[in-house]
């Protein structure tokens, strides 16, 4: 297994020139939170390249649920219950890979099925697009809202707390996907 110092990429996970990750001068506190966001997941989703349905789904430290393909379902998730349950106010919709039997079904459910790993995919870019739409429209940082808990707080809190939740995830994800193949970087 070839270090990232031997394919030239000097301890990055990507080349400069071929990362989709971005580091602007945003300006204004919305797209400074925006361009955070936007890194993460793309952060999120190129600790995943390349990997086979086994490895997505190989868990960390027994015992230990976390995976890959963990992270990936239960941030499809995070997004949903934050933006469109949330923010756009719709608690009525069945949360995503969740069940009352089973509040970690996240990752529990993370399983070696290319079928699983697709859905998983699939469901996370749709909720990023679905929440990227909402944050396209006039965003009100300081609007206060319901959380499907009744709880009240501000839009910025919401969306400080998404930053807050990828970077966390990423730092998982680092240190899976160096479990898996010896890849760090960036």
């Amino acid at each position: 297994m070839a270090s990232e110092h031997e394919v030239g990429y000097d301890g990055m996970w990507a080349r400069t020139e071929d990362d989709p990750r971005v580091a602007g001068n945003p300006v204004g506190e919305l797209a400074t939170i925006r361009e955070y966001l936007s890194n993460y997941r793309l952060t999120l989703g190129m600790k995943c390249v390349d990997l086979s349905p086994e490895q997505l789904a190989s868990r960390s430290v027994p015992p230990s649920t976390l995976s890959l393909l963990g992270l990936v379902r239960h941030m499809a998730r995070v997004e949903h219950n934050w933006f469109q349950r949330s923010l756009r106010g719709h608690r009525d919709l069945p949360r995503l890979f969740w069940s009352p039997d089973d509040d970690d079904l996240d990752f529990n459910g993370a399983v070696a099925d290319p079928v699983v790993v697709e859905e998983a995919f699939a469901a996370w870019q749709a909720q990023i697009a679905a929440a990227d739409e909402w944050l396209d429209g006039q965003i009100d940082l300081d609007a206060e809202i319901l959380t499907p808990r009744g709880e009240q707080t501000s839009v910025r809190d919401v969306l400080i707390h998404m930053i807050e939740e990828y970077a966390r995830h990423c730092g998982h994800a680092d240190l899976l996907r160096e479990c898996i193949d010896g890849r760090t970087g960036q």
